[in-house]
């Protein structure tokens, strides 16, 4: 913590001192009684040593790893996709429809039929790895006011110890005056004044201990709503929103395909008829040419389908990084949260 953030700590503390809800913590500490002394505030500083294991327990159980996995599965899929299959090029659909017939056409139709249902899984999957992300987030904004009511309430027990200690120094002088003299009421009255000042002081130190904890558990909480919110973000843009679109065109061309298919094989029946019947020849083969010509004409573009599995793709590079940047920071914020937690638990040993 610098220095800056130091002094305004202090400040505020100051200025806390004053509170009504300070003054009647002050109020109930006992001097005389050392184990209250020992154990005040132990309820909330308890509660942060647990509220660590929670936020502990909410990287281990992070589902990244899981997120990954469906990302690479998406990938392979995404990497059979071959816009010529789509293209009426020499070297692309046309020609393997022609140069090995119904059987080609056949297995590049199947080939999209199973990728159409195995995109579907993953759009199922990615759906709702989407939802249990916006949980999480929700659930780390509820665990960050958790912990602020904390800070805030150890703020209050530390302040309520220093207007404690305040109020008994004064009573020092008087007793140390008093024992000079020889009176031995005084002597052992300030003998336990001075103890009770000591483990207040060191009772203070314990709570600011836990109170620091607290303190940097808010940003590593915050880090890990960031990194969901920016995986939310790269899933609904590039996959959410892009799949289904990549999807529907994926159908729209298979079944301009197969429409190809049955066009072309009107075409060759009309050429056969028009060998026996010259005048109605014309007229079929003009009408199979606008079929033709009708089925042809693809409602979703070749390019859209393109750009759209390049989105994918580019979401799938985007999205590993956040995820790998998104697990170093976890894994950062763990080491240090349990770096905290030790020096905690060998301060309360003391």
């Amino acid at each position: 913590m610098s220095q800056e953030e130091m002094s305004q700590i202090r400040k505020r503390q100051l200025a806390l001192k004053e509170e009504p809800q300070v003054q009647a913590l002050a109020e109930k500490i006992d001097e005389k009684n050392q184990i209250a002394i020992l154990e005040f505030g132990k309820e909330t500083a308890t509660e942060i040593s647990k509220f660590s294991d929670r936020m502990l327990s909410t990287i281990r159980t992070s589902k990244l790893e899981q997120s990954s996995a469906l990302i690479n599965n998406l990938n392979k899929i995404m990497d059979r996709f071959d816009p010529q299959d789509f293209k009426d090029e020499k070297k692309g659909f046309i020609s393997k429809l022609f140069s090995k017939g119904k059987e080609q056409l056949q297995r590049i139709l199947s080939k999209y039929e199973t990728m159409n249902k195995e995109i579907d899984a993953v759009y199922n999957e990615i759906t709702k790895y989407e939802v249990e992300m916006k949980q999480n987030t929700i659930e780390l904004e509820h665990m960050y006011d958790q912990n602020l009511r904390y800070f805030q309430s150890l703020s209050e027990h530390v302040a309520a110890i220093e207007v404690k200690v305040e109020e008994l120094r004064p009573q020092l002088s008087n007793l140390e005056v008093r024992a000079n003299e020889g009176d031995q009421e005084a002597i052992m009255e300030l003998e336990s004044l001075r103890r009770a000042i000591e483990l207040l002081e060191q009772r203070r130190y314990d709570l600011e201990m836990a109170q620091q904890v607290s303190f940097q558990s808010a940003p590593q909480i915050r880090l890990m709503q960031q990194g969901n919110n920016h995986l939310i973000g790269k899933i609904n843009s590039a996959f959410v929103t892009t799949i289904p679109i990549f999807k529907q065109g994926i159908i729209h061309a298979v079944t301009i395909r197969r429409q190809k298919l049955v066009s072309d094989s009107m075409n060759e029946l009309d050429k056969r008829t028009n060998e026996m019947l010259l005048k109605n020849a014309e007229n079929i083969r003009q009408n199979s040419v606008n079929i033709a010509r009708s089925a042809g004409q693809p409602s979703i573009k070749i390019e859209t389908i393109e750009q759209t599995w390049q989105t994918i793709m580019a979401g799938i590079e985007e999205t590993k990084q956040i995820q790998a940047e998104t697990v170093r920071n976890r894994e950062e914020g763990r080491k240090r949260i349990e770096k905290l937690q030790l020096e905690y638990e060998k301060l309360k040993n003391m």
